[in-house]
C-alpha cells in the first residue's frame, strides 16, 4: 500500500483530532450541564428543636455519606426522606416536625456531590437511588427495631429515585413522592429547549446522558417503575409547579401501582412547596397510618 501524500496524511490527522477535541467538548459540555450544584447545610435539627445525632452511611463510593438521625421514643417507624438534585438534608427539614410529633423516627442524608456527603464522578438518578439503598442498609444494620416499619420519601429526582429503589424492594413499607417527573426524557428536553438546541441534538445528548449513567431511559422513569412498587404510595405535586408540570404527577398516577396509589395535588404550590407541609402533612400522615394498618 502506497503512503498518503504528505497533505492528505496532515489532513487526515487534522481531521482526527477535530473529531477528537469535538467529543471532548461535548463531553464536557454535557458534565457542567447537568452538573449539581454543591450546598452544604448551614443549620442542623436542633434549631427546629428536635433531637439528633450525625450519622456516618457507608455507600457506594467507600466513602461515608453525611446524614442526621432523629429518634422518636421507643418507634418502630421510620422514614428516610431523600432530597433532590442540588440540594441537600437541612432543605427537607420541615418534612421532620410533623413526622417525628407523628411518632416517626426520621433519617435524612445527603446524596453523592450534595451538601456534605463525597464527590463522585457525576450524579444521577440510579446514584440517587443507590444511595437511598445505602441508608435503608444503614437503618435496618444499626437501628433494628426502628427498621421495623419504613417509609421512604423523596423529592424531585430524589422522589424519581425513591420509586426506582422501591420498585425492586419488598421490605418498605410505604412510598411518598414530592414533585416528581414522569420520565427523564422529558426533563432532558425541557432542559435543553432553553437553549433552543435542535432535535436530533437533544436525541444525541439524551442517548449520551443514558450511555453514561447505564440505564435507559424508560427503565427508570416513574411513570413505569411505579407499576413494580407493591406498597402503598402517595403522590405529592403543587399544581403550580415550574420545573415539573402537574401533569407529570397525573401521567404517573395513570400508570397505577399494584400496591395502591394516591394523588395529592397542592393548590399553588411550586416544585418545593415547602411553604404548604403545614397544609398537607395531615393527609401525609393519615396516609402512613393507613398503610400501616395495610401491612400482613
Amino acid at each position: 500500500m502506497l503512503p498518503l501524500p504528505l497533505n492528505l496524511a496532515t489532513l487526515a490527522v487534522s481531521l482526527i483530532a477535530a473529531l477528537l477535541l469535538g467529543w471532548l467538548l461535548f463531553h464536557l459540555a454535557i458534565q457542567l450541564g447537568f452538573r449539581a450544584k454543591r450546598l452544604r447545610e448551614q443549620s442542623d435539627p436542633g434549631v427546629l428543636g428536635l433531637p439528633f445525632e450525625t450519622v456516618a452511611i457507608p455507600g457506594r463510593s467507600r466513602k461515608p455519606l453525611f446524614g442526621w438521625w432523629l429518634p422518636a421514643d421507643e418507634s418502630h417507624r421510620s422514614v428516610v426522606i431523600l432530597h433532590g438534585w442540588g440540594s441537600n438534608a437541612e432543605q427537607m427539614l420541615p418534612l421532620a416536625p410533623p413526622l417525628h410529633v407523628g411518632g416517626y423516627n426520621v433519617l435524612l442524608f445527603d446524596a453523592r456531590n450534595h451538601g456534605r456527603s463525597p464527590g463522585a464522578s457525576f450524579s444521577s438518578l440510579p446514584r440517587f437511588a443507590e444511595d437511598l439503598d445505602a441508608a435503608i442498609a444503614w437503618l435496618q444494620a444499626t437501628q433494628a427495631n426502628a427498621a421495623r416499619s419504613i417509609t421512604v420519601i423523596g423529592h424531585s429526582v430524589g422522589a424519581g429515585a425513591a420509586l426506582f429503589s422501591a420498585s425492586r424492594r419488598d421490605d418498605v413499607m410505604a412510598v411518598v413522592s414530592l414533585s416528581a417527573f414522569a420520565h427523564p426524557r422529558w426533563v432532558t428536553e425541557r432542559y435543553l429547549r432553553q437553549v433552543h438546541l435542535p432535535a436530533p441534538i437533544i436525541d444525541l445528548v439524551a442517548r449520551y446522558v443514558e450511555w453514561v449513567i447505564g440505564h435507559r431511559f424508560a427503565t427508570i422513569a416513574p411513570m413505569n417503575t411505579i407499576k413494580a412498587i407493591r406498597c402503598p404510595v402517595l403522590l405529592v405535586h403543587g399544581d403550580a409547579d415550574r420545573s415539573v408540570p402537574i401533569s407529570d404527577a397525573r401521567v404517573i398516577a395513570r400508570s397505577g401501582a399494584p400496591g395502591g396509589l394516591e394523588l395529592l395535588e397542592i393548590p399553588g404550590g411550586d416544585h418545593d412547596s415547602s411553604e404548604q407541609i403545614p397544609e398537607y402533612s395531615p393527609r401525609l400522615l393519615a396516609f402512613l397510618y393507613a398503610a400501616e394498618q395495610r401491612r400482613p
